[in-house]
């Protein structure tokens, strides 16, 4: 059982990280934090295939549940990032059940899904008996981040086999807001605030895991207040550029403060 499944099965929320340089060291670094699941972005992120596989063997003794956000709904790369080893599925741009329904059955082996065996790397990561206990043991969550998708959410909620959905809050607000709102992740607006929540409650009350894309931790724990049971708190780029930030931040103060005549 992953390390998601128990702290769920625990009624715990959980805490995900976000990969989107694509270096073997950096994932490595990121998953030692503790961190209960983490992220390999294939959709935005500065890599691709090449890059997620040693990335995913580089965090294997973290423990975390290693997941993949595809670039689209697309069988290959599902296949593929399964096949890497992947754990779980982020898929974008998910706006209808019979695209949510498309979406599960490339996770799953017959006669649940369309997926075609060939468990390159992940019968080695995750044992012999791997291809018995996939179906049961990979995670589908379809990211709703669209209008659409927001008008089909009690359908898409309720398509068998998909195990939660991942909202992305900056494409949503654009699509809502119909561009007249500003980019970003912590959204304040009451309609987005409302619609958020109105997700939750939606997977609440099919049973599946709702997740969250969050900016700070403060927003991911009013998330966890909402009914989220995973949320997203930043990534290897943003933390990188916040302590680099931070560093020369405080260099400035200090030799600004150090002139002639000062203390």
């Amino acid at each position: 059982m992953t390390r998601l499944r128990r702290l769920w099965d625990q009624d715990r929320p959980a805490l995900n990280a976000w990969c989107s340089i694509g270096n073997p060291f950096v994932a490595e670094i990121m998953a030692a934090q503790g961190f209960d699941s983490v992220t390999v972005d294939m959709q935005h992120g500065a890599l691709d295939y090449a890059d997620m596989l040693p990335m995913l063997q580089a965090m294997r003794a973290s423990g975390a549940t290693l997941l993949a956000r595809v670039p689209w709904l697309d069988p290959a790369p599902v296949m593929k990032a399964l096949d890497a080893g992947a754990e779980g599925i982020i898929c974008p741009m998910v706006n209808t059940a019979e695209e949510a329904a498309r979406f599960v059955s490339y996770m799953r082996y017959p006669p649940q899904g369309l997926r075609s065996f060939g468990p390159t790397r992940a019968v080695f990561a995750h044992g012999p008996d791997y291809a018995a206990q996939a179906n049961a043991r990979l995670l589908a969550f379809a990211m709703v981040e669209t209008a659409e998708a927001l008008a089909n959410l009690d359908a898409i909620v309720s398509t068998p086999g998909l195990d939660g959905i991942y909202v992305g809050p900056a494409d949503l607000t654009q699509s809502v807001g119909q561009g007249r709102l500003p980019f970003g992740m912590d959204r304040e607006e009451p309609e987005m605030i409302a619609e958020i929540r109105r997700i939750a409650e939606a997977c609440q009350k099919r049973g599946i895991i709702a997740a969250l894309h969050c900016g700070t931790p403060d927003y991911a724990y009013r998330a966890i207040g909402w009914g989220f049971r995973m949320t997203t708190v930043g990534g290897d780029s943003r933390f990188l550029a916040a302590a680099a930030a931070q560093a020369v931040a405080g260099f400035r103060r200090l030799t600004q403060a150090d002139k002639p005549g000062g203390s």
